[in-house]
């Protein structure tokens, strides 16, 4: 094995854990804030699962664009991850220093998230940097995502069966894993200008055509936050499933998207972006519709496969888009934005939630999957117009010269 290989695999390993660490607290989501003494409704759930994602979208960016501008990676993940570990560790030690005004409780997520989003950001931003195929690195960063999470949703609802505040031991545990995984890894920063962070911003405004793989990146996420939320209460709502079943349901999900994103990654280094973005956008939001249309545990469970094969098509490429159109020397930036857009979708994906509250389930899921499928038939021109590298010519970028 080469270094670029074990660097790669590496790598992939501190994706998963953030991954896992992170979809621990779903499926168990009602009882962790009920142990931080916070209630069992919806809006606490929400307001839980939704502030990470705001620390998210305000940080994510900085990371990245600090590290374009410094040429510092690896360290920077290891500080992000031991940050996002004292934060998880410290809510779970809330309630044995005597408990916490839930205001508390949501000011340490915001503390976390901040800290673990560096710690993502910077890994997939190394991922980028190595050599042997942006569809193969960005496959190999999807695989590690859906792995952690696919992993992460039984395991975090078994372990919240059992005890809500083991779930945030396990993810502080597997932060600190990641800290140290980080230090084993060679820095590959391309070289390039060194400027200030701000400059480093600012020079995102000259590659406008990210805004194609970041509006993906937002409504993807989007479903996946109503998921996350909305879903496990429909799984509990309307079949009655506790934590550890949900966590099954929703890892039925999470397997497929983890097992076929390295090779449709792959894949897409060989026949383009477009067809695995555009269609498979198209085919996953109809089979986001069909979970909320599925009138049986076993249609749900059918639906939610084909959702995370889908899932896996079109991920990696639309990471591997990103690193197609941002320059060498802006890649953490780039992806730093990446992961904002993605995380103002999981937040909007959260607060879509509320309109199962409102027009029920089935209508629900129908707004959120036809908002998939929206973006897929509008981002259609614009993406056919994109000057791509060679790897895409047996793509869709055959018809659009």
């Amino acid at each position: 094995m080469d270094a670029v290989e074990r660097d790669r695999i590496v790598l992939a390993g501190v994706v998963c854990a953030v991954l896992f660490a992170q979809v621990l607290l779903y499926p168990g989501a009602p009882d962790v804030v009920s142990a931080l003494g916070g209630s069992t409704n919806f809006d606490a759930s929400q307001w839980f699962l939704a502030v990470e994602f705001v620390a998210f979208v305000l940080f994510a960016t900085v990371w990245g664009a600090a590290s374009d501008a410094t040429g510092w990676r690896a360290p920077l993940i290891a500080a992000g991850a031991v940050g996002g570990a004292v934060g998880y560790l410290g809510l779970a030690a809330l309630p044995s220093l005597g408990g916490a005004p839930f205001e508390v409780v949501l000011a340490l997520r915001v503390v976390e998230g901040a800290m673990t989003v560096g710690a993502l950001s910077l890994a997939m931003a190394m991922l980028m940097d190595l050599p042997g195929g942006h569809g193969r690195n960005m496959g190999a960063a999807g695989i590690a995502i859906g792995i952690g999470v696919a992993t992460g949703s039984p395991i975090g609802g078994q372990l919240a069966a059992r005890d809500p505040l083991l779930v945030l031991v396990v993810a502080g545990g597997a932060m600190l894993a990641v800290g140290l995984a980080a230090l084993l890894v060679v820095d590959r920063v391309p070289d390039g200008d060194r400027g200030e962070v701000r400059e480093a911003l600012v020079s995102l405004s000259g590659t406008p055509e990210l805004a194609i793989p970041y509006a993906f990146g937002f409504i993807d996420r989007l479903t996946a936050g109503f998921f996350a939320l909305a879903g496990t209460f429909y799984f509990r709502d309307v079949f009655g499933l506790g934590p550890a079943e949900r966590g099954i349901v929703l890892a039925l999900f999470f397997a497929p998207f983890a097992l076929l994103q390295y090779p449709f990654g792959k894949l897409s280094d060989r026949i383009g972006r477009r067809v695995p973005i555009v269609g498979g956008s198209l085919a996953y939001g109809v089979a986001a519709m069909s979970v909320g249309l599925a009138g049986t545990l076993l249609g749900v469970q059918v639906a939610m496969v084909a959702v995370g094969v889908l899932g896996a098509l079109m991920a990696p490429a639309t990471m591997a888009l990103v690193t197609d159109l941002a320059a060498e020397d802006q890649r953490g930036t780039a992806m730093g934005g990446f992961n904002i857009f993605g995380s103002l979708g999981f937040l909007a994906g959260i607060v879509a939630g509320e309109t199962a509250t409102l027009l029920g389930y089935r209508q629900a899921f129908l707004l959120v999957g036809g908002l998939e499928v929206a973006i897929a038939l509008i981002a259609i021109v614009p993406l056919l117009r994109l000057d791509l590298p060679v790897e895409d010519v047996l793509g869709l970028d055959r018809w659009s010269r």
